[in-house]
C-alpha cells in the first residue's frame, strides 16, 4: 500500500470570526493558555495536539475546521492521495519553522490537511 504512513491527526485549525472571544472559549475548554498568541493566529498545545484559531479563515479562506494528518513525506502522500482521486486545494508550502502544509479535497469536497515537520 503506502510507504508514506500517517502519524495521526495532531493539528486542527478552526476559522473564527472573533479571535478574542474564541481564544477565551478554547482556553476554558482546553484548560491552558495559548502557546502562540498573535493577531493572525492563536495556537494551543494540549494532550499531544495543536489546536489553532485562524481569524476570518486566514489566507486559505477556511470555512470549516480542517484536521491535519501528520506525515513523514508530504509530497509522497500528496501523490498517493491525488492518484486515488483527491484534488489538491492548497499545494505544499512552508509556513515557517520547518513546517510544510497542504490541503486536498476528497470526492465529496471535504478538505483534508497534510502536515510535515522538517
Amino acid at each position: 500500500m503506502s510507504e508514506s504512513s500517517v502519524q495521526g491527526i495532531k493539528t486542527v485549525l478552526h476559522p473564527v470570526s472573533d479571535l478574542a472571544k474564541a481564544k477565551g472559549v478554547y482556553a476554558a475548554l482546553l484548560g491552558v493558555e495559548p502557546q502562540v498568541d498573535d493577531s493572525y493566529y492563536v495556537g494551543f498545545e494540549v494532550a499531544g495536539q495543536h489546536i489553532g484559531l485562524v481569524p476570518g479563515g486566514g489566507p486559505q479562506a477556511m470555512t470549516a475546521p480542517v484536521a491535519y494528518w501528520h506525515v513523514p513525506d508530504i509530497e509522497a502522500k500528496l501523490a498517493e492521495v491525488t492518484a486515488a482521486g483527491g484534488v489538491v486545494k492548497e499545494p505544499a508550502h512552508d509556513v515557517g519553522g520547518g513546517r510544510v502544509v497542504a490541503t486536498v479535497t476528497d470526492p465529496d469536497g471535504n478538505v483534508l490537511g497534510l502536515l510535515q515537520d522538517r
